[in-house]
């Protein structure tokens, strides 16, 4: 089969095409002929090497970890799949899992659910991994409630824009920042209460406006670094602060004096471990009933590239300029 392979870690440039092998169906994993993937920054992390060097195990490497396509097969044990149901998951493109970037994908049973029936498997490829990072963050770890405050940072990225929409369908109050008019109207049309701008808008002046000075339930941090400590700020008493990416020079004081429960989202814990994979399929499967009960809706942007076109997909995402998920569908 055709595959987008890395032979080495480096910059957008690195891709190339290469034949190999369709892989062998064994025990526990479907096959899934790919319609389409997205890219996520854990992709072009992994491709650049460096703090993520560890996450490839050999050369040539095949990335993406989602992935929506049809079971062309299926192995001896499995019972909740059969040829030709189309699937959605989160399924590898690091260690010994290859990913989506070819024309069929090996994939756990554990990792994978049947695809939400009123999207297109472009827009399906879209959310695998950020649906589950919202719903660890919002669900698993702070376990949000009805009438809780909710602020989410970067509410048009790819975890935001599904973050806002899953915290209005637990009943929340659902605020959250961003940086242009665009992007503000967007926000509320996703769902959200309120959409900050966090360019004219500090802390201490949205938290007054929004929560009368008592802070956020709940705060979900998509962008890191310096954006943490603003999080811990804007958190409530006894609130919960979680992040997805490392923050720079953390005020645990504060975080201590308030009470917080800080909360950090790793989402491809399960492939590197093993453990708690079955969780990401039976998350998946809420997700897929979500989006088909018209309560989640992935944000596609509208720049669209074809699979042996990921270079400049990658290129195009690290321009930081994209507006919810940048997906490419099969050749």
């Amino acid at each position: 089969m055709k595959a987008m392979v890395i032979k080495q870690f480096g910059d957008s440039n690195v891709f190339e095409e290469m034949k190999v092998p369709v892989p062998t169906v064994k025990l526990g994993h479907v096959l899934i002929k790919v319609k389409a993937t997205s890219v996520n920054p854990l992709d072009c992390k992994i491709r650049q090497g460096g703090a993520y060097a560890s996450l490839v195990k050999q050369f040539p490497m095949i990335l993406h970890g989602d992935v929506a396509g049809i079971v062309e097969k299926v192995g001896e044990d499995v019972k909740n799949f059969s040829v030709g149901d189309e699937v959605y998951g989160c399924v590898g493109g690091l260690l010994e899992l290859d990913g989506a970037l070819a024309e069929y994908v090996l994939a756990d049973v554990n990792l994978i659910a049947h695809k939400p029936k009123i999207l297109s498997f472009t827009e399906a490829a879209a959310l695998p991994l950020v649906s589950l990072t919202a719903w660890e963050g919002l669900i698993t770890y702070a376990n949000t409630q009805k009438n809780q405050t909710v602020l989410i940072h970067g509410g048009t990225g790819g975890v935001g824009h599904i973050a806002i929409q899953l915290a209005k369908s637990l009943g929340a109050k659902v605020f959250s920042t961003s940086s242009s008019p665009e992007k503000m109207d967007l926000i509320k049309k996703l769902g959200a209460d309120g959409a900050i701008d966090y360019q004219k808008s500090d802390v201490k002046s949205y938290v007054a406006e929004y929560t009368h000075g008592l802070g956020f339930d709940v705060v979900f941090d998509t962008v890191g670094g310096d954006n943490f400590n603003k999080s811990i700020e804007a958190a409530a008493l006894f609130g919960k602060v979680i992040t997805v990416l490392p923050p720079n020079n953390a005020d645990l004081n504060t975080a201590r004096s308030k009470g917080l429960s800080l909360l950090f989202v790793l989402q491809p814990l399960p492939l590197i471990t093993g453990i708690r994979r079955q969780a990401y399929g039976e998350i998946l499967a809420n997700i897929a009933k979500l989006v088909d009960q018209n309560k989640i809706r992935p944000l596609i942007d509208p720049q669209q590239f074809a699979i042996n076109q990921v270079g400049a997909a990658h290129a195009y995402l690290e321009k930081g300029q994209a507006v919810g998920k940048v997906v490419l569908t099969a050749n």
